[in-house]
């Protein structure tokens, strides 16, 4: 039924109970036709060069969730240092999020998978970590910072993988001509 068949019938309807149906029925037409967009539309973003079987990345309306990356390093067979693999994936990660037309400021939430260093007796480096996370996150020309978990996990599937590195992003709408 149309609105305006049942705004005209809500003005002919006499008694309280019909009126108050009326206006339900108006309500629920309204509703029915605004909830078309609030579904978020989800895009699957291809891993490059890859036959594997996960999306770089998936955007759910303005939200976009990396998969977990590594120092592309790894795959050209140099190994390094928690520090240094840091730096590398975040600039990855950068890359990722640009091709997106995204930035690291618009990182909301980060996971962080620590392999225990050989060179720490099998802990993890955190300390080797943040001296690499600290020259994206919270700067001067970066000021903003992800809520963010870390924890040590027993092995991550590249062999010398120290650091994998996944992230969640949110587009922000800048207001413009004719928004409001």
């Amino acid at each position: 039924m149309k609105v305006q068949t049942l705004r005209a019938e809500l003005r002919r309807t006499s008694t309280p109970r019909a009126k108050r149906l009326a206006a339900t029925l108006l309500l629920i037409t309204a509703m029915a036709a605004f909830s078309g967009s609030l579904f978020a539309q989800v895009v699957r973003i291809p891993l490059p060069n890859s036959t594997f079987p996960i999306s770089q990345g998936v955007w759910v309306g303005d939200t976009l969730y990396l998969s977990g990356m590594l120092d592309p390093d790894l795959g050209k067979g140099i190994t390094s240092d928690t520090k240094t693999q840091t730096v590398n994936t975040i600039v990855s990660i950068g890359h990722a999020l640009e091709a997106q037309k995204l930035s690291l400021a618009d990182v909301v939430m980060m996971h962080v998978y620590l392999v225990g260093d050989p060179a720490k007796q099998g802990a993890m480096d955190f300390s080797g970590f943040m001296d690499g996370y600290t020259q994206f996150f919270g700067t001067k020309s970066q000021p903003n910072k992800p809520a963010r978990s870390a924890m040590q996990v027993a092995h991550l599937a590249s062999p010398n993988a120290l650091v994998e590195i996944e992230v969640i992003a949110v587009r922000t709408r800048v207001k413009g001509k004719g928004s409001k």
